[in-house]
């Protein structure tokens, strides 16, 4: 966990992809699918296994979460379809993966290394290559994508009453370039990708300032369990509607929340439109 140096009493952390900037899709569906297809031998079904990934990590309720858990959770998706079942096909991703994935507490590629070098595990190492093959995919694909409407002009609102910083599942580097890409670097403190740390053990942080002092903002249900485990207030980027989520914090939420009016009728509310815009299930069939 990176530890914030207090100046203010109130703290906001503020998730990027798909909150900040408008670029879970093109990461998505440009570097992470063509690369789970390439690495993991779904050519035959490609198009299966890219709806079992965008279904994880952009449209249900997994949105947002670390990509190693994403994986794992695709390759279940996928052998639940009714397609694989009739082809009598079953993928299994290997087993030193899943446990890594269940044990580790950084789930970032530092980690995943020094696990590669400790065993010598072909399968930590296929996960290994395939996340930095991932990360080379989006450092040459993912420029010029700029922030929602509003996001600077709240920063700057917030920057002057709260001390920020960035909360997020992405690698420090991709964070740290797309911040300071778009002129944002000045208005947090600090970047917490995914090598400080899970979004819960940075939110952590949040025990220094006063109850109904610290806000998470977030697109992903991921953000709001990080939120509410360290009894943070929450403000839900909705997907698909981020732009008019943006301008409702400008207008009305910022306020209310360092006015200590945001707990209660309002977040409900909030979290209510939140709820509804992920669903459980896939839109396809599921057996077992």
């Amino acid at each position: 966990m990176y530890s914030i140096d207090k100046q203010h009493s109130f703290l906001i952390g503020i998730d990027s992809d798909g909150c900040v900037f408008d670029t879970m899709e093109l990461k998505h569906k440009e570097c992470f699918i063509p690369n789970i297809i390439r690495f993991y031998g779904f050519q035959g079904v490609s198009k299966y296994a890219r709806q079992a990934a965008e279904f994880v990590n952009l449209y249900s309720k997994s949105r947002g979460i670390n990509r190693f858990p994403a994986l794992v959770e695709t390759v279940e998706w996928l052998n639940r379809r009714p397609e694989m079942i009739h082809r009598n096909l079953k993928f299994k991703l290997p087993e030193s993966l899943v446990a890594w994935v269940k044990q580790e507490d950084k789930l970032g590629n530092p980690a995943l290394r020094k696990a590669v070098e400790a065993t010598g595990d072909a399968g930590l190492a296929q996960a290994l290559a395939w996340s930095v093959a991932v990360n080379e995919d989006i450092d040459k694909m993912v420029h010029g994508v700029g922030p929602f409407p509003l996001v600077k002009e709240c920063l700057e609102i917030m920057h002057r009453r709260a001390d920020l910083f960035v909360c997020s599942a992405t690698p420090n580097a991709a964070l740290e370039s797309e911040w300071a890409e778009h002129d944002l670097r000045p208005f947090v403190q600090a970047i917490c990708g995914q090598e400080a740390g899970s979004k819960k053990e940075n939110l952590a942080n949040a025990r220094q300032y006063p109850v109904d002092r610290c806000l998470m903002i977030g697109d992903a249900p991921g953000d709001h369990k990080a939120a509410v485990a360290n009894q943070c207030l929450f403000f839900p980027i909705v997907p698909g509607q981020e732009a008019e989520s943006w301008e409702q914090l400008h207008r009305e939420g910022l306020e209310r929340f360092f006015a200590g009016r945001f707990a209660g009728e309002y977040q409900t509310e909030l979290l209510s439109q939140f709820e509804a815009a992920l669903p459980d299930l896939p839109p396809w069939p599921v057996v077992g």
